[in-house]
């Protein structure tokens, strides 16, 4: 791996930020502004739409939205504004996890991941904006689709090259990275919620474009401690290709690819949080206090304060462990989350069960539990998944295959949009209970995967593995 010594240090010997390369602060304050904005918007999306955007009187001003509500009626059936905005908030939280595939190939094979961050920030910027008026809806999610494509996967691949393939710390750093996401996530949906429930719905989706545009402030204010973009190879005057894989590595991004649909499973109980659970957190918590109603988008922010926490206590209980015996491998840590991310929607099914026994709301105390315990199993689960793509991905497609591990929560998307839709009709026990048993089954798979498929992802030594300032 050619590499300018001016331009390279040690992974060991740069420590100046929480024991981490320094480029990690930059690109997790940058992710945690991308979040506050994704966050932002989707804290909105199922509420601003069902409660206003496809009532009459504003649904008719949506360009090109008849042929597009057949086009969803033909797959999911006859919706109601209710289970339309569902529907919608749905799918778009399972592409935003599809399309950063697109974008990684896009900066591996053609523009680099820098000006493909760049270009994802603004276009997603432009789609909070016009996400202002009502008749750019579409346009606004197309927006936001094509700009976190070309962010989100190119941003998280940056994090990976800090470090060498042995490097230990790769993991810690994704747990860091998402503590920094949690951080903003705990404003975002106050704030955007907080003006878009109690204000107007447009000053809401103002303040994610403008928390957006600050992040791509931060990255680009970084640059030069991130790594650096791969030269081309030239020979005879001619640019040569990318690099090719090496033989064997395709076996590796077949296991990769493979642990996908495991991965999404795991991940149902996490994403429906963005979805059926504020309609039914809505209908079914007290949220009143002392004659004071809560915006039910704060739950969101609940998550975060609380996710924050647990990633606190997951990273010093890891670096603990470390200090006295060896850490298991990634795999077998995001089991171990995917084990106690089982227990996190039966919280919510014993709320229902109170609900129906009762006829009273329960208690914010159920939501508490749902989300202590969904954030710990979801600590060692994202983050850890994330190092493991980083990790074990060929060199040649870095960038595309940890954008392929966003697929996973792609197809998560795709199966909470057909859970949500059960909302109303099945009893909230037997929902959230489906749930626990989805988590709870890709759990047992992805313990006899490793069984069989492990040594395949195992950490091989890298002398040439540099980090770029």
């Amino acid at each position: 791996m050619a590499s300018r010594a001016a331009d390279v240090v040690e992974a060991p010997h740069d420590r100046q930020f929480l024991g981490h390369p320094r480029g990690l602060g930059f690109l997790s304050f940058s992710e945690a502004w991308e979040r506050f904005s994704y966050y932002g918007m989707q804290a909105l999306l199922v509420l601003y739409a069902s409660k206003q955007l496809f009532r009459p009187g504003h649904i008719e001003h949506i360009w090109g939205f008849p042929a597009f509500s057949r086009l969803l009626q033909s797959i999911y059936g006859t919706l109601d504004a209710q289970a339309m905005a569902g529907t919608i908030s749905g799918l778009y939280s399972g592409f935003v996890y599809l399309t950063p595939i697109f974008g990684g190939i896009v900066a591996d094979r053609l523009i680099g991941r820098t000006r493909a961050v760049t270009i994802g920030a603004i276009t997603m910027a432009v789609g909070h904006f016009l996400m202002a008026f009502d008749a750019s809806f579409l346009l606004a999610i197309l927006c936001l689709l094509v700009g976190v494509g070309l962010f989100k996967g190119n941003i998280a691949s940056q994090v990976g090259d800090l470090y060498a393939p042995d490097d230990l710390r790769r993991a810690d750093a994704f747990q860091i990275y998402m503590l920094g996401i949690q951080i903003a996530v705990i404003v975002s949906p106050i704030v955007c919620g907080w003006l878009g429930e109690k204000i107007a719905w447009h000053y809401g989706f103002g303040a994610a474009g403008v928390g957006m545009l600050i992040g791509l402030i931060i990255y680009l204010s970084g640059r030069k401690w991130l790594p650096a973009e791969p030269a081309p190879r030239v020979r005879g005057g001619i640019v040569e290709p990318r690099p090719k894989l090496a033989p064997g590595e395709g076996k590796r991004i077949a296991v990769l690819l493979a642990l996908i649909p495991v991965l999404a499973l795991l991940s149902v109980g996490n994403q429906q949080m963005f979805v059926a659970y504020e309609l039914w957190g809505d209908q079914n918590f007290q949220l009143t206090f002392w004659g004071w109603t809560m915006p039910v988008t704060f739950l969101q922010s609940l998550d975060a304060f609380v996710s924050t926490f647990t990633m606190i206590i997951v990273v010093a209980f890891w670096r603990w462990y470390a200090r006295r015996r060896p850490e298991p491998d990634e795999v077998t840590k995001v089991a171990i989350g995917g084990a106690i991310a089982a227990f996190a929607p039966f919280a919510l099914a014993l709320a229902s069960a109170h609900v129906m026994n009762t006829g009273e709301r329960a208690s914010l105390a159920y939501g508490f539990a749902f989300h202590i315990i969904n954030d710990f199993g979801f600590a060692m689960v994202f983050p850890v998944g994330i190092a493991l793509y980083s990790r074990a991905a060929p060199k040649a497609v870095g960038g595309t295959m940890v954008a392929v591990y966003y697929l996973n929560l792609f197809l998560c998307g795709l199966i909470v949009a057909r859970l949500a839709r059960m909302l109303g009709h099945v009893s909230g026990f037997e929902f959230w209970t489906i749930h626990s048993a989805l988590i709870g089954g890709g759990t047992i798979i992805l313990l006899v995967f490793r069984g069989f498929a492990g040594r395949l992802l195992a950490p091989t030594h890298d002398p040439e593995a540099v980090v770029r300032r």
